[in-house]
């Protein structure tokens, strides 16, 4: 099998075929590329909006399980392809749901805050900032049986450490585009805005890990079960966020202001400017942070070999996630890395 091949189609008016067993990819002025299924390892395929796409390549992207996100025009990801055999594998989705009541539950909500932080930990240390050790083992210290209790105890010690995280690595980012504090939903901040749209991208990578493992995505033990809410794929990143901020720390760098763009927005009734990345750079910063998740990190894979692709490992983990869920394994202890 050849190398494994991504295909970004992002250029407007490209379309994207089947011919003769390859996968076609033809721009607007007719220049085509061909992919032969049988030997080339296509491992993902981006569609942006603006393009066009046949439903037979789409049919053969489905049979042969390969990934396909679907994005907006600015690169946010919105809609996937899914095989219909994804949903078959039952045995772990009813696990999942026992976990609720076996107390396996608990105990997942603080793997998930413990990697967190290790992972946050290992991130500072690589800039030379100081961590705090001591949070982890706090949490190895709560006891509570009462999961919704847990989860407040959790979720107020994590957030209250994201925020000496995020004080002492905003000192790595140009001054002059420095935030004073770290904004998610609706931030008005260019930088803090950058960091969402990475921690989108990071969420899709996420989402299909966990499908892949056959898990429920809406079934989280960290985040709870509220409706329109993915909690497991917002449990599970969490573990990697520091990656996304790594990435950022250098992507940022020589970033100044002009490199942002005001947009009005409407937002309950009242309009207000948020600032942006330009599209071309939006692009750009898209294009790169997939690269980034295809660096090699020193963490041993399952079947062999002592070192894999971040995008592999993250969906390793999914993986032995659901294997302790089956009782397949007597823990989980999600393993985090940084290149």
């Amino acid at each position: 099998m050849g190398k494994v091949v991504k295909l970004v189609v992002d250029s407007f008016g490209s379309f994207l075929g089947m011919e003769k067993g390859c996968i076609v990819l033809r721009d607007r002025k007719g220049n085509a590329k061909k992919y032969p299924l049988f030997e080339t390892e296509i491992g993902e395929v981006v569609l942006q909006s603006g393009n066009l796409v046949s439903t037979g390549v789409l049919s053969a992207l489905g049979f042969w399980q390969i990934d396909v996100l679907v994005t907006t025009r600015n690169g946010y990801p919105i809609a996937m392809l899914k095989n219909l055999e994804d949903d078959s594998h039952v045995k772990t989705r009813i696990c999942q749901y026992e976990a609720l009541r076996n107390g396996k539950a608990s105990y997942l909500a603080r793997q998930f805050v413990i990697g967190k932080v290790e992972g946050q930990n290992i991130l500072l240390n690589k800039y030379g900032i100081g961590s705090k050790d001591s949070v982890i083992r706090i949490v190895e210290g709560f006891r509570e049986s009462d999961l919704r209790r847990l989860r407040g105890r959790l979720l107020h010690l994590e957030g209250k450490y994201s925020e000496y995280y995020f004080k002492e690595i905003f000192k790595l980012f140009p001054e002059r585009l420095r935030p004073t504090n770290r904004i998610g939903f609706k931030a008005y901040n260019g930088l803090n805005n950058t960091f969402n749209l990475a921690y989108t991208l990071l969420f899709w990578k996420c989402y299909r890990a966990l499908v892949k493992a056959h898990l429920e995505p809406y079934l989280g033990f960290l985040h709870s079960v509220r409706f329109g809410r993915p909690s497991l794929v917002c449990d599970f990143v969490e573990l990697y966020r520091h990656l996304a901020d790594d990435f950022l720390i250098g992507y940022c760098h020589n970033l100044n202001p002009r490199d942002f763009r005001a947009k009005t927005e409407e937002w309950s009734g009242k309009k207000s400017k948020r600032i942006y990345l330009s599209k071309a750079l939006t692009e750009d910063l898209t294009e790169k942070l997939f690269d980034y998740f295809r660096k090699i990190v020193r963490v041993s894979r399952i079947m062999r070999g002592e070192r894999q692709e971040l995008e592999t490992l993250i969906n390793e983990e999914a993986m032995l996630l659901g294997k302790y869920l089956r009782n397949e394994r007597d823990g989980w202890t999600p393993r985090t890395a940084i290149p």
